[in-house]
């Protein structure tokens, strides 16, 4: 029943909604420019309704897009073939680039890297470890594997994501997982994280937040809570003492790192965006006229220890270090030299 009403009814309902706001675009336009003037920041009203009308263009045209290659894949009979997933990747690092162009144009935005690049050892497979925080970090750094370092990603990313008609399609043809924070009945989310890990090849790039959500200070106060409860007190101090991040969940990360033995560990932290937790934080920000910088780690495989207790304390620890990174780190703190 969900899968029908998102493909049969969602999809098509974001194809209507966008021929219908082209149509009225006019009225649109007006009714932007006149609120503008009445609201806080520079055109705010005019810059949200081009970000929503290019979204949803993009949308529906990727859209009809797919259902073009599911036809000519034989009713999707070869459409998981490499040939076609091929097609699907580089359909997806165009819609990326035109979008994210568009939206640091619009916002203002700079995007800037930092530390070594996961392209520094070609012809190596990685796993990707994010810091998640901060609206769309996980679309930006996909687009930073996909468009500046020639990756195809593997992700993984909770099943909310899969209400969007496009992400929906589009991950259920690629290699990616939708999962639940808390899965209850069926097969458990370690194994299904192993299972997306294997096989790798050397430009892919397995991606997961160990935090498991987005940091908020809640959600920070209940992982804390979480570790005490399982007994885990002295992990538990550690996280108290990380003021920008959650305590990582390291149970989906160690199933990756045994299911790619020969795949190195990539470490991102960022910053810039990371203060807007809510929508209003959002609205207040617009346009942001920001930087966000991206700090990447690379750690070559033999350097990761051996056993799950010794990795449980390796992986702790780096996410003490993308605390104390993002202390260092805070957009206002940030000299114009260094930025």
């Amino acid at each position: 029943m969900i899968w029908f009403l998102r493909r049969c009814v969602l999809a098509p309902a974001v194809v209507v909604l966008t021929v219908l706001l082209w149509v009225t675009f006019p009225l649109w336009l007006i009714a932007a420019a006149a609120l503008s003037p009445l609201l806080p920041g520079r055109w705010r009203a005019l810059r949200l309704l081009w970000l929503l009308i290019l979204y949803l263009s993009c949308e529906a045209l990727m859209l009809m897009v797919l259902l073009g290659l599911w036809l000519a894949s034989g009713f999707g009979r070869r459409i998981r073939t490499p040939y076609f997933e091929g097609i699907h990747y580089d359909l997806v690092q165009g819609l990326m680039w035109v979008f994210f162009r568009e939206a640091r144009r619009v916002l203002r935005l700079r995007i800037e890297t930092d530390g070594l690049a996961p392209d520094a050892h070609p012809g190596v497979p990685i796993l990707v470890a994010c810091r998640h925080a901060g609206p769309g970090d996980s679309f930006t750094l996909i687009h930073a594997l996909m468009h500046w370092y020639s990756r195809e990603p593997r992700v993984v990313l909770k099943d909310t994501l899969g209400w969007d008609p496009m992400i929906d399609v589009v991950l259920h043809r690629i290699p990616a997982r939708f999962i639940t924070p808390n899965p209850g009945q069926g097969e458990d989310l370690e194994s299904q994280i192993a299972e997306l890990a294997s096989g790798l090849d050397e430009n892919d790039a397995f991606v997961i937040f160990p935090e498991g959500g987005n940091f908020t200070p809640h959600r920070r106060e209940r992982a804390i809570e979480r570790l005490n409860q399982l007994g885990m007190h002295r992990m538990a101090r550690r996280a108290e003492a990380m003021t920008n991040v959650l305590a990582p969940r390291p149970g989906g990360f160690i199933a990756a790192l045994d299911a790619a033995p020969d795949a190195d560990v990539v470490l991102v932290a960022h910053t810039g965006l990371d203060h807007l937790l809510t929508v209003a934080d959002v609205w207040r920000e617009l346009p942001m006229d920001k930087v966000i910088v991206m700090r990447w780690w690379q750690v070559p495989r033999a350097e990761i220890p051996e056993g799950r207790e010794a990795r449980i304390e390796w992986l702790f620890g780096w996410w003490e270090r993308i605390d104390a990174w993002v202390e260092q780190n805070r957009p206002e703190d940030l000299s114009p030299g260094r930025r």
